[in-house]
């Protein structure tokens, strides 16, 4: 199923050197399918991260021009590039679908970055692969410059992410509801290895490859575990603690995914596919901006639940590495040691929300869990009577903390609500010796004054699709790469779009 298309590469074709090393490729035959990119007819570099370029040793001088854009749209494939579609499978929306694997993007190798960390080199939008589903495998500019300002707001805000390292435009239409220009993006990741990879081989029975991807995974991500003699459940556990920290993080900063499918849930615990996500703005547990996610199973509050679930999955898929299934003893054995990786992922991670739940409030101490964990959901039960913005209560929290509480008051229907919640807040830092100002300035480091808020995500990619104009994309991403700083030029896009407009709000998948 190897298509061939004839491409310039190598030393002469390309300057453009990434140094790879195709561990999955290498490793994992049977788990993809060789694959080329599409050819485009115009392509035009839209957008390169020269940061993350530098951290995976490119020469800035041969980003540019027009064989940097060959090689982003896909047109040209560098030198030591393994192109593969991945295989996996997936519970979306909890059906199962055997089947799935990366119908539109391709992963083109691994580099060693300048850190000495394993990253993944993917397209995202590069074209037809056999896992394409009937679909046409593009992208258009819009989604893929979306996934550059989540991305980029996440790495920023110091949560655990996938990167877009550049956006070419293809130079011709993909046809959605409309037609729309076409853009491919150029993803890193410290792999693109899901609970989906592990269901589709458990799912197939087919073994031999589940102890290959058990043990690759392992050694890429785990390597403390490769002598465990139950390192199967070793790596359950490493991943829900891997897990659990980053639905903290999400959560903490009023972050929802959209479309927490099993496929959708990294191994490494970095966040991946910023499709239908949005964040919140009025405090409501129960926000739901994606449009496909009728019955609200990836609301907010269900983030860390849906997590729980997902893993379950994992579990169910690592079982038969654990037990044989004739083995009635051995799998009961397994099936208890599972069991209680899933059932302690609550309190895990109850631990890692209330840790960023105390840094939010000016808190250092930790010896009353109970009262703290009180204290931070009386909060949010009455950022939610008032309606307050989830971001903004935060910040100006950090203001009352300074000795100025006008702000804070400012942001509630009625000024005098958070009055009784305040005096026990202050009594409890009175509990501890930080100075006001420290305090203070301790919790703007950890609560940001600018998020992608969706407006202001929707006019930047407005004028990128529709205009051709990337200035209000470079200006809020430019923001949102700063988002602790509270500057004029950051104004703008620290203000909440108005209800009505939030409250009409859906994204979409972008596919």
């Amino acid at each position: 199923m190897h298509r061939h298309t004839d491409i310039p590469n190598g030393p002469n074709g390309m300057s453009v050197q990434f140094i790879f090393d195709n561990s999955y490729a290498r490793d994992l035959q049977g788990l993809y399918l060789p694959w080329q990119p599409a050819q485009v007819p115009e392509p035009r570099l839209l957008y390169l991260n020269h940061e993350l370029a530098a951290e995976l040793g490119l020469e800035a001088s041969a980003l540019q021009g027009a064989e940097a854009a060959a090689l982003f749209a896909g047109n040209q494939v560098p030198e030591g590039a393994a192109p593969l579609a991945q295989a996996y499978a997936g519970h979306q929306f909890g059906n199962f679908s055997p089947q799935l694997g990366d119908g539109r993007a391709l992963l083109l190798g691994e580099v060693i970055d300048r850190q000495g960390r394993r990253r993944d080199i993917a397209f995202k939008g590069s074209g037809r692969t056999p896992f394409s589903r009937g679909g046409d495998g593009k992208a258009a500019v819009g989604p893929m410059l979306r996934e550059v300002l989540i991305g980029e707001a996440m790495h920023a805000l110091g949560i655990p992410t996938t990167r877009a390292l550049a956006v070419a435009a293809t130079g011709e239409a993909v046809q959605r509801e409309r037609p729309l220009p076409g853009a491919l993006l150029t993803r890193v990741a410290a792999s693109h290895l899901r609970v989906g990879t592990f269901q589709m081989f458990a799912a197939r029975g087919e073994l031999d490859k589940l102890h290959a991807l058990a043990d690759y995974t392992i050694a890429r991500h785990d390597p403390e575990l490769a002598d465990v003699p139950e390192r199967h459940v070793a790596l359950l556990r490493a991943v829900a603690g891997r897990q659990a920290a980053l639905l903290a993080q999400w959560m903490n900063v009023g972050f929802i995914h959209g479309v927490m499918n099993t496929d959708n849930m990294t191994i490494s615990g970095e966040t991946i596919d910023y499709g239908p996500c949005a964040f919140m703005e009025a405090y409501d547990p129960g926000a739901v901006f994606s449009s496909i996610d009728h019955q609200g199973r990836y609301a907010y509050a269900n983030q860390p639940r849906i997590a729980r679930w997902n893993l379950a999955r994992l579990a169910e898929a690592l079982l038969p590495l654990m037990a044989a299934p004739d083995d009635e003893t051995a799998v009961r054995q397994a099936v208890a040691q599972v069991t209680e990786v899933i059932d302690a992922f609550p309190a895990l991670y109850a631990t890692a929300l209330l840790r960023g739940q105390r840094a939010k409030l000016g808190l250092e101490r930790s010896d009353d869990v109970a009262a703290d964990s009180a204290l931070a959901e009386d909060w949010l039960a009455l950022l939610q009577a008032q309606q307050v913005d989830f971001t903004l209560g935060w910040r100006h929290l950090a203001d009352a903390a300074a000795g100025d509480e006008a702000p804070l008051r400012a942001l509630f229907t009625d000024p005098q609500a958070p009055g009784v919640w305040l005096q026990r807040w202050r009594e409890r830092l009175a509990a501890e010796a930080a100075d006001a100002q420290t305090r203070a300035a301790r919790m703007r480091s950890v609560s940001p004054w600018v998020i992608p808020r969706n407006h202001r995500v929707e006019e930047a990619l407005a004028a990128a699709s529709d205009e051709g104009d990337l200035v209000p994309f470079e200006r809020l991403l430019a923001a949102l790469r700063r988002p602790y700083d509270d500057t004029t030029q950051s104004a703008a896009y620290a203000a909440p779009a108005p209800a009505a407009v939030t409250a009409s709000y859906r994204t979409f998948c972008g596919t």
